[in-house]
């Protein structure tokens, strides 16, 4: 099933998508504010009998989405976690070694922007990158989540846009600066429940910028498993339902083009992900 996020006549719900239409799951099981307290109750491992016999609430052309996961308590994110993307990053000059353990950092919820909404570049910078990447929905929460169960631990998958504002990212070893302005990391459409997207599965991954393809490669060529870093994050921290960890990016962003090459408003960002869907963002100047 595909689960959402979004907003109807005034009302932020949540629900499935069905053809082209949304059913209103926010309102047929209100006892579940939101879609991560319904992936709390494991609700989403029985989506498709909870859409039975609802009337859909609207077309999906007729709805505002919202992140998949609104407001997630952690959004987990990992750097350079593709191997021809860390080759990029060194043939660009940039001296850095691969790690023995999975470098990460945390996005805020309000850097994030849904579907079809704007990416905002920033006033104070002309270097906002794309970086398309596979996002995991924990849906069962742990602490000290061994690698062997991690899978257990997931509740489905989603396309993230981890925009980024490269001259505060390299204001200091900790890139965290350039990785959390508001509304620059596009998150959706939807998530797709792990039962449709088997363990492990190679997803290829696709980025345009207006059309054109700007990165292509697969989730096979990260160098950190999804399961690695479910297993690192929770050592730090409890994971909890409707966490969201950004797995990495491959090669071919615009900062190692020569000459680098940005994002700018009018601009429209892409980033597809086979057996999800397109994740579509414009990009629009800060007011």
């Amino acid at each position: 099933m595909k689960l959402l996020s979004f907003v109807h006549q005034g009302r932020e719900t949540w629900g499935a998508v069905v053809g082209d239409s949304v059913v209103d799951l926010g309102r047929a099981f209100p006892q579940y504010a939101t879609l991560a307290d319904y992936i709390a109750a494991d609700g989403h491992k029985q989506a498709a009998q909870h859409v039975e016999g609802l009337v859909p609430a609207a077309k999906l052309a007729d709805i505002t989405y919202l992140p998949v996961i609104p407001r997630p308590e952690k959004i987990v994110c990992a750097v350079r976690n593709y191997m021809d993307h860390h080759q990029e990053v060194l043939a660009a000059g940039m001296q850095r070694e691969l790690s023995e353990q999975p470098p990460i950092f945390l996005r805020v919820w309000r850097s994030q922007c849904a579907h079809d909404q704007p990416i905002v570049r920033p006033r104070v910078s002309e270097s906002l990158d794309w970086e398309g990447e596979l996002a995991v929905i924990i849906g069962r929460g742990g602490r000290d989540i061994a690698e062997a169960d991690a899978f257990d631990h997931v509740a489905g998958y989603a396309c993230y846009n981890d925009g980024s504002v490269r001259e505060w990212q390299f204001h200091a070893k900790q890139i965290a600066s350039g990785k959390n302005f508001e509304s620059t990391g596009g998150f959706g459409p939807w998530m797709v429940t792990a039962d449709e997207i088997a363990p492990g599965r190679e997803l290829k991954l696709e980025t345009r910028l207006n059309g054109e393809v700007v990165q292509s490669s697969h989730t096979g060529h990260m160098i950190f498993s999804i399961p690695k870093l479910i297993s690192y994050a929770s050592t730090i921290f409890t994971l909890v339902p409707g966490d969201v960890i950004a797995t990495g990016t491959p090669a071919g962003v615009g900062w190692s083009k020569k000459p680098p090459r940005f994002m700018k408003p009018g601009d429209v960002c892409e980033v597809e992900i086979e057996g999800i869907g397109v994740l579509r963002n414009p990009i629009v100047q800060q007011a």
